[in-house]
């Protein structure tokens, strides 16, 4: 791989924490499936559109379904958009974004130019700005709804007007709206607003525990879902039949208890959200997800977590670097972070003695 991901790389290697603050997605969910005896050559591909359409009103025709997650739907269709048309080998990312996204890109696009979501504006999607870097030779633009790390939510009207960007030069948008699943009727989809250039990709893995699952959805018109199926064919061969079995059990007996577990989190947010505002510091709302892009009285929060929070306080959060690396890897001096509740147990939280920690880590830094 030419492109690997400094964030994923820094995940995985950072030792065992006692709180760990990093993860956007919840855990902890339990489910007792009954599966007993069954016929695992059988494909329940069907009966998991069947429910998923209800779910996304869309026509079964306009699913794509298979047992790679949402990363593996983004690597697939980024891929495929740019084998499909070798003219248009220029691809425009958000910044700043989740830097596996941009690695996903940069690995089959040649050229990648950044959309930027300014600060100053809430981090809203800017069609005029979009306008000003698109060419006959782009071939995709790639963003996020909600967005990360910031959580803002682009409304009907932003996604028309970027649309209308990408109709008029014939470039296809993909949505990575895997964090919308934590308030579906709060995020409208991409989808529904242009069902031609459109393409949203998702998943149950944020907002319902459901990470090893492995279950990635892509919504796209027609012909693109049965070109993405053909690849499938070309390439892997097939999804995985437990993996959907899995799906409709839990689609068809199990979302009542998905959505309480979901819930959980209300209570643990709200306990964040006033630890944020008590201490004063700058944080940008979110309300679709267990994530926080927040700005800490530090310079360089790289440092202090690798240097000072983890070693020192077992204490782990995500640097805001890793959110805005532009094309290469260099990492930027910033006080931002994005402090994730996902790693929390809600039947048994410690986050009130990981914010402590977490309040400690700062000032004893500040007073070096």
């Amino acid at each position: 791989m030419r492109h690997p991901s400094a964030y994923l790389d820094w995940y995985i290697r950072t030792p065992s924490v006692k709180y760990d603050l990093r993860s956007s997605g919840i855990a902890y969910f339990k489910q007792n499936l009954a599966l007993g005896t069954v016929d695992l050559n059988v494909n329940y591909l069907s009966r998991v559109i069947e429910l998923l359409t209800r779910r996304y009103h869309v026509k079964p025709e306009n699913l794509f379904i298979l047992s790679e997650g949402a990363s593996g739907q983004n690597a697939r269709i980024v891929r495929y958009l740019a084998e499909r048309n070798m003219k248009k080998r220029e691809a425009i990312v958000e910044y700043p974004t989740y830097e596996p996204l941009l690695r996903q890109v940069q690995e089959y696009f040649p050229r990648v130019k950044r959309l930027e979501r300014e600060e100053s504006d809430a981090y809203r999607l800017d069609a005029d700005a979009l306008r000003k870097i698109v060419s006959e030779r782009t071939g995709v633009l790639v963003i996020t709804n909600p967005h990360a790390p910031s959580g803002h939510i682009s409304d009907k009207g932003e996604l028309e007007e970027v649309m209308s960007v990408a109709r008029a030069y014939g470039f296809h948008v993909v949505c990575d709206e895997i964090y919308a699943e934590f308030d579906r009727n709060a995020v409208p989809s991409l989808f529904s607003v242009d069902e031609e250039y459109g393409i949203v990709t998702t998943s149950f893995t944020k907002a319902y525990g459901l990470g090893g699952l492995r279950l990635g959805m892509a919504l796209a018109q027609q012909n693109l879902v049965s070109e993405l199926y053909s690849d499938v064919i070309n390439t892997i061969g097939g999804g995985s039949n437990l993996v959907m079995l899995t799906a409709t059990k839990l689609l068809s007996k199990g979302m009542e208890n998905l959505e309480k577990h979901k819930q959980k989190w209300k209570s643990l947010r709200a306990e964040t959200e006033d630890w944020l505002g008590n201490e004063g510091f700058e944080y940008f709302p979110n309300k679709a997800g267990v994530t926080y892009w927040a700005k800490m009285p530090i310079k360089n929060t790289h440092k202090w977590i690798n240097d000072h929070a983890i070693p020192r306080y077992g204490l782990a959060l995500v640097p805001g670097a890793f959110f805005l690396f532009r094309n290469g890897y260099k990492l930027v001096k910033t006080s931002m972070v994005r402090l994730g509740l996902g790693a929390v147990n809600p039947d048994n939280p410690n986050l009130t003695e990981a914010l402590d920690a977490l309040e400690k880590a700062v000032t004893t830094y500040k007073a070096r």
